[in-house]
């Protein structure tokens, strides 16, 4: 079979005017980016019209490290649906440049199920990611400014909590100093740089629904405290509105179509395992407004990605998704069996039973959502008809509906079966009220805890000194009615990424800190060692990105 990025070359490609008039789109709402991408204006979306339209969430059983093919689902299932007469439409997240060229290469979807084009999607796209870069550094370069010309006047920060996002895996920029080399050059001080998508900008971005909400969040963002313990916004220095103005065309989402022309809206890029994870709630609602059935998908596994998308974004957004589709692999039930990682693209029925512990665990925990849930099992051309069968069997024993999805090899027709079994759970057993995990009234310690408890199995949750002084200045500031967003590793469970399976019982769950992230409207709680700014490997992705013959290589 052809390489991803053959597939995509291959693929002859409408011009993006055409995609969106397919759809409903004016020409005067279409502002291209080349023949083949476009911004779509947020104003378009009509609320009332949207609420009529079917949501669909794409999550999955705890990942390996190279995914499990999220992204390739939720564009097979669309594909699947379109094949099936209905109007369907992906809302995705738009990948980085971090992970493109440091562990998993693109992040487009694959094979015969992609987003296009493939090589400017995972590149610098439409510079959405360029944007909250820049807006996020100016903020770190006004307030650094603040410092410098207040250093006689009392009114310089006391603590500064703001740090540097760059999108490029680079561990050396974790802990920095700046400053350095005479007054001239600013107060020396500790700083450091996490990556672009761990941003509160980003998420700002992924949350607002208009531009003045927009500027409304960037105001609210916390700074940090001055000489009297009193906390600082960015309001205070009066500089919201010229980073709303550096995010004026990054607010809007992207169109762009898939490996059979149909279109998907692309925008934003949040991390679920050191943020919310999700696409923005405008990229979804504008799908909702041009499709019957939008499908949109939640980062890693359903314990991080899905139960920020039902926590925040559906709490914050008022959406409420028809159902939930989870996805899952022979590789990843095999590791989480107890299968070695070198070992788990080789049949292995035993290991891959042992596995099933993790996906019952999803399951359960979705259904504590209140949602109708459905198994996917994404196919790969090593997978037996023998384990195939034994996770159908497994599920039907269950009474949880299951179908293969082999749209990668075939596109939409390989996902037929699972669009079809979506349309039939959607219209006799629809998912019913979201039924959150904790309540915005309960205190921080609590929110942490319910989830620990009920999500993560863990017997309980342990604060750091650290984190206790962060809470009582959350305490403090009036901030614990804010939701919640974990952030620890994406391969367990647990906050030890080593502990594989579904744990039960037997561990806690350890906070080091607590972030205010008060324009975005949650708090950040890392646990364990999870980092903000990932590094590289020892083989980095980018060793195998280059032209060959004119042509891009490696980004697959």
């Amino acid at each position: 079979m052809k390489s991803d990025i053959e597939i995509a070359r291959s693929t002859i490609l409408k011009k993006i005017i055409e995609v969106g008039n397919g759809i409903g789109i004016a020409d005067e709402n279409i502002i291209p980016y080349g023949h083949y991408m476009a911004k779509v204006p947020y104003e378009v979306i009509n609320q009332e019209e949207i609420k009529k339209k079917k949501l669909i969430l794409v999550t999955a059983i705890t990942p390996t490290r190279a995914g499990i093919g999220k992204t390739t689902t939720s564009v097979g299932l669309a594909l699947g649906l379109q094949k099936l007469g209905k109007n369907a439409i992906p809302a995705l997240r738009e990948p980085s440049l971090g992970v493109c060229f440091g562990m998993k290469g693109g992040a487009a979807g694959g094979g015969h199920a992609q987003v296009l084009p493939m090589e400017d999607i995972n590149l610098h796209f439409t510079g959405d990611f360029h944007a909250v870069t820049s807006a996020n550094n100016m903020i770190s370069a006004l307030v650094d400014n603040h410092q410098h010309f207040e250093r006689a006047s009392g009114k310089q920060l006391k603590s500064i909590n703001w740090r540097r996002v760059l999108d490029v895996n680079d561990r050396t920029l974790r802990q920095i100093v700046t400053g350095l080399g005479g007054i001239g050059n600013g107060d020396v001080a500790e700083a450091g740089f996490d990556i672009t998508p761990a941003s509160e900008l980003m998420a700002i971005l992924c949350l607002a629904e208009s531009k003045e909400d927009l500027e409304e969040r960037i105001g609210n963002i916390y700074l940090g405290y001055n000489h009297n313990n009193d906390p600082v916004f960015v309001k205070d220095l009066d500089i919201q509105g010229a980073m709303a103005v550096l995010l004026k065309d990054a607010i809007h989402p992207n169109l762009v179509q898939t490996t059979e022309n149909s279109p998907a809206f692309i925008h934003g890029g949040p991390f679920a395992n050191i943020a919310h994870g999700c696409n923005s709630v405008l990229a979804t609602k504008m799908a909702m407004q041009h499709a019957d059935y939008t499908i949109t998908e939640a980062g890693f596994g359903a314990d991080l990605g899905a139960e920020k998308f039902f926590n925040i974004k559906c709490r914050n957004a008022g959406l409420n998704p028809d159902l939930t589709v989870i996805v899952a692999t022979s590789q990843a039930l095999k590791l989480h069996g107890g299968v070695a990682l070198e070992d788990i693209k080789s049949p292995n029925l035993v290991g891959l039973k042992e596995g099933m512990l993790n996906l019952e665990r999803h399951i359960e925990n979705m259904k504590g959502f209140g949602q109708t849930v459905l198994v996917t099992f994404n196919q790969y051309s090593f997978d037996t008809d023998e384990e195939m069968e034994f996770v159908a069997s497994w599920c039907k024993e269950r009474d949880v509906e299951f179908a293969i999805n082999d749209s990668f090899a075939k596109g939409g027709k390989g996902a037929v079966d699972l669009a079809q079994k979506v349309i039939d759970l959607i219209e006799t057993k629809p998912s019913g009220p979201l039924q959150f995990t904790y309540e915005l009234d309960d205190s921080i310690y609590n929110k942490l805890d319910k989830i620990a408890k009920k999500i993560y199995r863990a017997d309980g949750i342990k604060l750091d000194n650290k984190a206790l002084k962060k809470l009582k200045r959350i305490e403090k500031y009036g901030m614990g009615n804010l939701p919640v967003c974990i952030a620890k590793t994406q391969s367990s469970f647990t906050d030890d990424a080593k502990i594989l399976g579904a744990p039960n019982g037997g561990f806690h769950i350890h906070f080091e800190d607590l972030l205010i992230n008060n324009g975005a409207g949650f708090i950040v709680a890392r646990a364990g060692s999870i980092m903000r700014m990932p590094g590289l490997p020892r083989v980095p992705q980018a060793n195998k990105i280059k032209f060959v013959d004119g042509n891009i290589e490696g980004l697959s």
